[in-house]
């Protein structure tokens, strides 16, 4: 069979990020804002009668097992009791370990585009479900929707964010979520906070001073940052932001960038490009 159509795998920004507590499992409690922006990685998919499920490039550093497309696409497949299968091209243009939830959005459009192409039929509450089993930002990804989310981020009520502009940083360091979760001095017990709160300006994310600490590259970009907008943490990073009224304020704050620094203007969006192709 032949190549479909592209599909979109947005990146996202996290707001903000409170960690409220831990569940007895060793899992974290959020409470954090995910926001689309407007740059994304890119897959097609071929399907094939035999059944299997197979990535059709190498990505250094994750095995082919590992990979959340291939895994994203076996899991909708057992559920659903497909007995086709499909080869995956990715194109990855987000970069990994950034904080922006690239191979949890490729795990989600990897399950919508198959949904679709299967004709599997299973409703977005039930790819939300089986998303979770692949990463907790994977259900905001299938579901589309800018939101708050609780528990471990997977407790989503969507919310109607400012459509601004971003200047988006990427420190040349690849940052291990397991590592900052698992730092003794990570704040773990953050007051919970409303989504009022939130829009009145309550901002922090609990793993910047920990990631900064770590990662020089990270203090330096936040530093920098700072000192044109209000600076932050996207998740546990590597990426930091800073939001600006308009694109032509982004772009002038771009051209002042350091020479070893890279970066990218990007928009904020409140529905994952995805939607447009459902």
């Amino acid at each position: 069979m032949s190549w479909g159509e592209t599909w979109p795998a947005p990146a996202k920004l996290n707001l903000m990020l409170r960690i409220v507590g831990r569940r007895v499992d060793g899992y974290h409690l959020l409470q954090t804002v995910f926001q689309f922006i407007d740059i994304a990685d890119q897959l097609r998919f071929r399907l094939r009668e035999d059944g299997v499920i197979s990535r059709t490039q190498a990505i250094e550093g994750v095995p082919e097992e590992s990979d959340l497309t291939v895994r994203a696409a076996r899991l909708l497949q057992s559920e659903a009791g497909i007995g086709v299968g499909a080869d995956i091209e990715l194109k990855k243009n987000l970069p990994m370990g950034a904080g922006l939830g690239g191979g949890s959005s490729d795990a989600a459009t990897t399950m919508l585009a198959l949904n679709r192409l299967w004709n599997a039929g299973l409703s977005t509450q039930r790819l939300a479900e089986l998303g979770l089993q692949l990463g907790a930002d994977v259900p905001v990804f299938i579901r589309g929707i800018a939101a708050w989310a609780e528990g471990v981020g997977e407790r989503l009520e969507p919310v109607d964010l400012p459509v601004v502009w971003y200047l988006v940083l990427f420190p040349s360091c690849h940052v291990s979520t397991a590592e900052i979760f698992s730092d003794p001095e990570l704040t773990r017990d953050s007051a919970r906070i409303t989504i009022a709160d939130f829009f009145a300006g309550s901002r922090e994310n609990d793993c910047l001073p920990v990631v900064s600490r770590r990662y020089p590259e990270v203090a330096e970009a936040i530093a920098w940052l700072a000192g044109h907008g209000d600076a932050r943490l996207t998740g546990t990073g590597a990426a930091v932001f800073a939001v600006f009224a308009s694109e032509e304020r982004a772009h002038e704050v771009y051209t002042q960038l350091p020479g070893h620094m890279q970066g990218v203007v990007v928009r904020g969006l409140n529905l994952s490009p995805v939607m447009d192709m459902l």
